[in-house]
């Protein structure tokens, strides 16, 4: 095929920094065997930093960021693909050093992408995209390690994020007593929406104090905050339960005792969403098809913007001010 030129967000560093929706080329795009024409992405807390300076994300410019995208196969050099097939392209280098979903046209590696599972839209892949994905990886591996619903409550931290709003309905969906924790009192009737069956302030989980050991409460918990608020909780965690970690948004000092581990038979499981080995993405993707697919969707869109309105949206995240998903439509 033939594209002249097509629209992407680029951000350069030269004489300034800068942050603007720019002409490229097909020969603009990186080496990969896949060619898609980009129907949907969305916006995660790692393309906010990518979009602006010292955000330790990008390394080399210019550069289109962008983790998450899902379109059409308009070429492909890897059998496994065929023209018009839909797909979605998360994590691995995408938006970090290989150009990503802020852009008409992507060319990606074809070890990296997954085919949309036929019980998705391609808006739909997008409005779960890498905070979808790493809820329910999350939930599938404190599933594997025997949490069930008879098991008792659920916490969920940072609930209102990406991660957070997506645990809570997909564990509400699979019929787990959900507790949201969350610092907003704004943000209540959104997370009861979700299916929390109750709401936990940040205090309850992190007093300020952390102890070797306190009040079990919680059979499990899917947290995305990290810090010293996860060392609080692991010690409030009932005995052989398991707290499914993904996040360092309170810091990445984890100032927690062995005496939850030792002592209780606790199991802190670490969340990798960007190397996730393909056998176990397919698999997760299958599942947000179907038993993990929250009934709706749609809620979960704070805003719908396009790659023209990104440069002004891309702050927001670093703010704190977003709840659920920024979905960016090509």
């Amino acid at each position: 095929m033939t594209v002249e030129n097509f629209k992407a967000l680029v951000v350069n560093q030269d004489e300034n920094f800068t942050v603007k929706v720019n002409d490229l080329t097909l020969n603009d795009l990186p080496n990969g065997e896949v060619l898609i024409k980009v129907s949907y992405s969305g916006i995660n807390y790692k393309d906010s930093l990518a979009a602006i300076q010292d955000g330790k994300i990008v390394t080399s410019y210019p550069f289109v960021p962008g983790i998450d995208l899902a379109g059409i196969v308009v070429s492909s050099e890897d059998s496994r693909f065929q023209e018009g097939d839909k797909v979605i392209a998360t994590s691995y280098e995408i938006g970090v050093s290989h150009f990503g979903g802020f852009s008409e046209y992507a060319r990606i590696p074809s070890k990296w992408i997954v085919p949309c599972p036929s019980g998705l839209s391609l808006k739909e892949a997008m409005i779960i995209g890498t905070a979808g994905f790493t809820a329910a990886l999350s939930i599938q591996r404190l599933q594997e390690n025997g949490i069930s619903p008879e098991n008792g409550k659920i916490l969920v931290t940072g609930a209102t994020g990406g991660v957070g709003s997506f645990a809570v309905s997909i564990l509400s969906t699979l019929g787990y007593q959900v507790e949201a924790s969350t610092g907003k009192d704004s943000e209540h009737e959104y997370l009861n929406n979700l299916g929390a069956t109750s709401i936990v302030a940040r205090e309850e989980v992190f007093d300020g104090k952390i102890r070797a050991l306190g009040k079990q409460k919680w059979a499990a918990a899917v947290d995305s905050v990290g810090g010293e608020p996860l060392a609080s909780l692991l010690s409030q965690i009932q005995y052989g339960g398991a707290v499914a970690s993904s996040g360092l948004t309170a810091g990445t000092n984890l100032p927690t005792s062995v005496f939850p581990f030792i002592l209780r038979g606790v199991n802190l499981l670490g969340i990798d969403s960007v190397y996730c080995p393909m056998d176990v993405r397919l698999n997760i993707w299958d599942r947000l098809a179907t038993d993990f697919k929250p009934a709706n969707l749609e809620g979960f869109i704070y805003q719908e913007v396009t790659l023209q309105q990104l440069p002004n949206v891309l702050p927001i995240l670093l703010k704190g001010q977003a709840r659920g998903r920024f979905l960016v439509k090509l």
